[in-house]
Formats: structure tokens, sequence, C-alpha cells
């Protein structure tokens, strides 16, 4: 992993963090922040994990700065601490989870289907702004979830190795290993990924379909969910599509059963209405969905009800997973409500 040379100001700033200096921390840490964030993510498949194994991070790294030699960057010191840190959550909370991994896809719609909530489950990711295709490319929902498969140490030698580019030198530093046995992890690490992650990412993709077709894409899918159009919905689909809502177990796989499952529940009525909101989610294309219950007036504001991410293969949609719950709306910085509908 390369470093980066240490400025005169970063230099200063270290001198005062370690005399007990906690605004020079800051600004020490402020710039890296959102990447040690999206490692905490890759690590651990949630957000919210993610925002206790970085404030945990940061914690140990203040009161452990004095032993920070300048042998490596502080950016891979700092990522170091991470990695540790992320590696005790996994001993500690386990794996997160899809509703694919709990059971076979279900054949009939489950339309009472009720959260459960003694499952850990994956959690979407919000894109930041103007990152890079591969910052994007590493947090998209095929690989993270691939991720939770792995134990801990094979997890952190490939997100450090593949996505981060530590060498094996530095990952077995950072893991108090050997070099062999990161090398080992790996090796066994790629073999898993490479049989449930596909070929092509949804970064090249997105970028060999019309940004044009792309807009149209999410147009159609929202209008169609608000109109209640099932032969519009059906038409961006896929035939091996599949569709899953963590925390609910049930998902569905292939146009059929999905086409059974959209007209039952989410154009069945008996959810209600819908209103969307265009975000970018994992690396890949998502809308917000808000939803105004069947028995609530029709001035009701929509409020919010899920995330939902697409997976595209060429210009159609392969996959959606439906995030449901409102924290996913705040952690986005999505409005608490949606008075109107947002397409013409």
């Amino acid at each position: 992993m390369s470093e980066t040379t240490v400025s005169p100001d970063l230099t200063d700033d270290l001198a005062r963090a370690r005399a007990g200096d906690d605004d020079a921390f800051g600004r020490l840490v402020s710039p890296l922040r959102r990447e040690l964030h999206a490692h905490c993510y890759r690590m651990l498949g949630s957000a919210h994990d993610a925002d206790d194994a970085l404030q945990d991070a940061l914690v140990r790294a203040w009161r452990k700065l004095g032993s920070f030699e300048g042998r490596s960057s502080l950016r891979t010191w700092l990522y170091t601490v991470a990695t540790r840190t992320c590696l005790d959550l996994v001993d500690a909370r386990g794996r997160r989870a899809l509703p694919v991994d709990l059971g076979p896809a279900s054949e009939r719609v489950a339309t009472g289907d009720v959260p459960v909530t003694d499952v850990a489950w994956l959690g979407p990711y919000p894109d930041e702004p103007g990152a890079r295709a591969e910052e994007r490319e590493s947090v998209e929902l095929a690989f993270v979830a691939a991720l939770q498969h792995l134990p801990g140490n094979q997890r952190a030698a490939l997100v450090l190795f593949e996505v981060l580019g530590f060498s094996a030198a530095e990952i077995a530093t950072t893991m108090d290993t050997s070099t062999a046995s990161v090398n080992s992890a790996l090796q066994r690490a790629r073999k898993l990924v490479a049989e449930k992650v596909p070929t092509a990412s949804q970064q090249r993709t997105l970028r060999e379909v019309d940004d044009a077709r792309l807009r149209e894409v999410v147009r159609v899918y929202s209008s169609a969910l608000e109109r209640g159009d099932a032969d519009a919905l059906v038409a961006l689909l896929t035939e091996d599509v599949t569709w899953s809502m963590p925390p609910m177990t049930h998902w569905y796989a292939g146009i059929g059963p999905v086409t059974a499952f959209a007209r039952a529940v989410p154009l069945g009525g008996g959810c209600g209405s819908w209103r969307h909101l265009e975000v970018s989610a994992n690396g890949q294309l998502a809308v917000a969905s808000y939803r105004r219950a069947p028995d609530e007036p029709a001035d009701a504001p929509h409020t919010p009800w899920s995330i939902d991410v697409l997976t595209l293969r060429g210009d159609r949609i392969a996959g959606v997973t439906s995030f449901i719950g409102a924290e996913h709306h705040a952690r986005f910085g999505l409005p608490g409500s949606l008075p109107r509908s947002t397409l013409p």
C-alpha cells in the first residue's frame, strides 16, 4: 500500500494530538473518516455496526496514539486499528444475512409476511457523491453479501488486499499473523467470492448502459409501482429476476413468482399507495419508497418504507432488494415524508 507524504501541518497536528489535543486528532482523522466508515461497512455489512466500529476504533486510536511510531502512514495505522476493531465485532455479532441466505425462494406469495428480528440483516449503504467507480464497486451488494460468508480473517485479508491495496506483508502486520497465513486466507476467500459475485460488476453494467436508459429504468420502476401498472413493471425484469425484502424472510425468484408477488403485494392495493425518490446505494441504482397505508386519508403524507436497491443485467432489472425500515431513510438524509407524487 502506498504511503502518504506527511505534510508539515499533519506533523504539527500529530505532535499536538500526542500531547492530548483532541481537536488536532480530529483534524488528522477527518479526511479519512468516510473511507474508514466504508471499510467498516464492508467488514460488517451494516451501516449501524460501521458507526459503532468506527467510533470504537477512533477511541482506541486516540488512546494508543503514543504507540504510533511513524513506520507506516497514519492512514495505514488507522486501518489497522479499524480492522482489528471490526474483527472483534465479527467474533461478537456474527455475520449479516440476506433472505437468500436463509432458505429457498418461496413458490407461493406470502401476503402475511412479518419482520424477523432475531436475524442480523445486511443493510444498504448510501453512496458518497463524487465517489470513484472502484469505491462504489467495493460496496456493491453482491460483494458485501459474499464477504459475510467468510470468516473474519479471510474477510479482512480480502478487503485489505483487493480493495485497499495492502501488501500481504502489511496485512500480516495488521492481523498479527504470518504472510503465509495471509496468502492462504486470500486464496480461500477469492474462491468463495468468485462463486457468489457476478463476473460483471454493477459499475461495469452502469457504464455500458446509456444514462438516458438508466434514468428511464428508475422512472418506469417508480411510476409502475405508484400507478399499479404490473405490465410496465414486468417489462423491466429479467426472466430470472429475484425480489427480497429484509427483514422479511420470504423471497421470490423467476419472472412468474416475482410477478405474482408484485401483483398481490406492492401493486395489490393492500399496501396502499406509493411515492418514490431516486437515490444511489451500494454503487447501484436505487429508489427510496414511501408508503401511505390504505386506511389513511387521501391527503395523509407518504412515510418512509424501504430503500429498493436495483441490480441490473444489461438494461433490465435482475434483482430488487427492498430494505424495509424508516431508519434507512434517515441514514440517506431523506425527508421524513412526501406529501405528493414526485412524478409528473
